[in-house]
């Protein structure tokens, strides 16, 4: 006889709304989390944490790649939960939930219900009211795409999540394990988290504070103040800040910026910041039409000449050099060399 399922003794409720066109992976990683921490065995069995998947209608909401998840609890008969996750996806003029998801949203933050906005669904929570007067958090990559649309806010970029009070923000990708997590540790325990992680091949919990990683550079920051300052970087291309702007935005002085970037990087701010400056300009000669102009300046140079000389001075092309498909040689490397970002000294 197979034995009774054991009684219910959830800790943590989750419910979901899945944007249209949602990342799948931002959903994933959040769920699974929850499923490896709701069994005391590996059996998925939902004993401490429980979560469903809500829609204003039961069809299969399609993912950003295509893939379809099935809801399986209409809003009108959603149950008591714990936490509303909202999982956004694709920006595009397209509406990501449809009337009667943004009013449920709207009825359970007038209950008190936490809301939780994953990747670009924190841009649903701003813009249906719901994040007015608290910080939020999204991607380094969707920054300028968030001030675009909200230009009276001023998002949180550089941690990998954002918690304030009733109101829980992430900026996606491997970032929704550890806010999971975050919650799982809160209402189940530390090894309930510490175990679904494991699991999940992630050695260890990183804090919300824990710095988002950028766009690739060649050599990686470990430095999480130096790391700061790059996203900095990332998300001021087309006005540059001053070396004394950015330090002081993170609290700290210009020589010790300076000295920690020397000791990661072994380059300075300045000269990282022109290489993040070329490499954008780089892509978007090899990848837009844009004019060459066009390209300086969305990229922080003064003009097409500027972008040309330096351009020609760092990496010995032209942009039409780049548009035309020529690169620099590089010689493989061995293993255990240092890798840096230019073979040039630093000025």
């Amino acid at each position: 006889m197979t034995p009774p399922p054991p009684p219910s003794r959830n800790r943590l409720r989750v419910a979901f709304l899945l944007a249209d066109q949602f990342t799948l992976s931002a959903f994933a990683n959040f769920v699974d989390v929850l499923r490896l921490a709701a069994d005391d065995a590996d059996k998925s069995r939902r004993i401490l944490c429980d979560w469903s998947v809500l829609a204003e209608r039961m069809d299969p909401v399609a993912s950003s790649c295509g893939v379809r998840v099935q809801p399986d609890t209409p809003l009108r008969r959603a149950g008591a939960f714990d936490y509303l996750v909202v999982v956004g996806g694709l920006i595009s003029d397209r509406a990501a939930f449809g009337a009667g998801a943004l009013d449920f949203m709207r009825q359970a933050a007038a209950r008190g219900v936490p809301l939780v906005g994953l990747c670009t669904g924190v841009f649903t929570l701003q813009a249906a009211g719901l994040l007015q007067g608290y910080r939020c958090c999204v991607s380094w990559f969707h920054h300028q795409d968030f001030l675009d649309r909200f230009d009276s806010e001023t998002p949180v970029s550089d941690q990998i999540f954002v918690v304030d009070r009733d109101r829980l923000t992430c900026s996606g990708g491997h970032g929704t394990s550890h806010l999971a997590a975050f919650l799982v540790q809160r209402h189940v325990g530390q090894s309930a988290a510490t175990k679904s992680l494991n699991i999940m091949m992630i050695e260890d919990a990183l804090g919300g504070q824990r710095a988002q990683p950028g766009q690739m550079l060649a050599r990686q920051a470990r430095d999480d103040l130096v790391k700061r300052a790059v996203l900095k970087m990332q998300q001021n291309i087309e006005a540059p800040l001053g070396i004394e702007q950015i330090a002081a935005a993170l609290n700290t002085a210009r020589r010790t910026l300076e000295r920690r970037f020397q000791a990661d990087l072994g380059q300075s701010p300045r000269r990282i910041y022109l290489e993040i400056r070329l490499d954008r300009a780089t892509a978007r000669l090899r990848r837009s039409n844009q004019s060459v102009t066009d390209v300086a300046l969305s990229c922080g140079f003064c003009d097409a000449p500027h972008l040309t000389r330096a351009l020609k001075s760092e990496r010995g092309m032209t942009p039409g050099d780049i548009r035309s498909g020529m690169s620099e040689t590089r010689q493989p490397l061995a293993p255990g060399d240092q890798i840096s970002l230019t073979n040039r000294s630093a000025s």
